[in-house]
């Protein structure tokens, strides 16, 4: 005979997660409707464990359910390059926000060096490390983005 089901409690403590998490992933596809008991539980096979395991995990890699659920779609189609195509993706994203925040960092760091203390006074001193729409002209300003993570870099 195969590996006991589990009801909803006893599978949630064992990945981690809540009941309420169980049927949210089952409503968006994550998980497959399990079988009912005839008192009408849900019954999962012990294999889901590692199943959720696995979502938590890519979560925590940064990864939104939206793409879990195309990594998974990909594992069960058969397809081995699914994680390694996800996996690219998701670093060269991870990628650009680190360098995203290291401008930002860096920006930062440079304001706290300056001593900038007033965001209005330093706004209209030339040392200012930071990037202020207002020391643009009017007619930039209208045309200029208010600044992001992705505009203060001087290659952006």
């Amino acid at each position: 005979m195969g590996e006991p089901e589990l009801r909803s409690g006893r599978l949630a403590d064992a990945a981690g997660v809540n009941v309420q998490t169980l049927r949210y992933y089952e409503r968006r596809g994550l998980l497959p409707a399990p079988r009912r008991s005839p008192g009408g539980h849900r019954l999962y096979p012990a294999e889901t464990v590692t199943l959720l395991r696995v979502v938590k995990a890519a979560q925590r890699l940064g990864f939104t359910l939206d793409e879990v659920a195309g990594l998974l779609g990909a594992g069960r189609r058969g397809r081995g390059a699914g994680l390694q195509g996800h996996a690219r993706r998701k670093l060269a994203e991870v990628e650009r926000r680190l360098a995203d925040l290291t401008v930002v960092r860096d920006t930062l760091r440079a304001a706290v060096a300056a001593g900038c203390d007033d965001p209005v006074e330093c706004a209209g001193s030339a040392c200012c490390p930071l990037p202020f729409a207002d020391r643009a002209g009017p007619a930039d300003r209208a045309a200029r983005p208010v600044p992001g993570p992705a505009s203060l870099r001087s290659d952006a």
